[in-house]
Order: C-alpha cells, then sequence, then structure tokens
C-alpha cells in the first residue's frame, strides 16, 4: 500500500507541474504563434473565432502537459520505488559471519 501511495503522488505532483508548466509556457507561445510574422501586413480576422481557437490551444497544451509531466515522474517514482526497495532488501540481510578460526597448532 505504501508503494502505490508514493507512486500516485509522484504522479500527481507530475500532473501538476505539468499543468503549471503549460499554463505558463502556453499563453507565451500562442502570442508568439499568432502574431503576423510581417509587420507592414494588417490582420482582418474573425475575432470569436480566433478566441475560440486560443481556448483549445491552450486547453490542448494544459492536457499535454498534464499528461507528459503525470508520465514522466510516475516513470521517477518506479524507479525511486525500486532503489529503495533494493536498499532495504539489503539492510535487512544478516551481515556475513566470519568462519571460524581454527585453533593454532
Amino acid at each position: 500500500m505504501a508503494t502505490l501511495k508514493t507512486l500516485l503522488t509522484f504522479l500527481l505532483a507530475g500532473a501538476f507541474l505539468g499543468l503549471a508548466s503549460a499554463s505558463w509556457l502556453g499563453p507565451k507561445w500562442l502570442e508568439w504563434d499568432n502574431t503576423p510574422r510581417f509587420q507592414a501586413t494588417q490582420m482582418m480576422c474573425d475575432l470569436p473565432k480566433i478566441i475560440r481557437d486560443v481556448s483549445a490551444q491552450l486547453l490542448s497544451y494544459q492536457i499535454t502537459g498534464t499528461l507528459v509531466g503525470a508520465g514522466v515522474m510516475l516513470v521517477l517514482g518506479i524507479v525511486y520505488v525500486v532503489a529503495r526497495a533494493k536498499k532495504q532488501r539489503r539492510a535487512a540481510q544478516p551481515p556475513v559471519a566470519p568462519p571460524p578460526a581454527s585453533p593454532a597448532a
């Protein structure tokens, strides 16, 4: 049960970090992606459509960031759990006793 709790903690932490990074980087990327490439041109646009498109893109970036963050942290959590189990197994093994000394003749 402790292993599942540890993996779930890693998974949720990764999902949160992925969502936070996508929410932070997404608007900057969208601003760059939706600016005209040439400053001399003037844009005539359908603003409600652009707002819907940009909002949909931001939500898709947030979902992707959440899934990627959760996946990466889940893999790191599995590595952590396996390493901790190996360490505990080594600590639980009794030390090897030296062979008994033979009496000197």
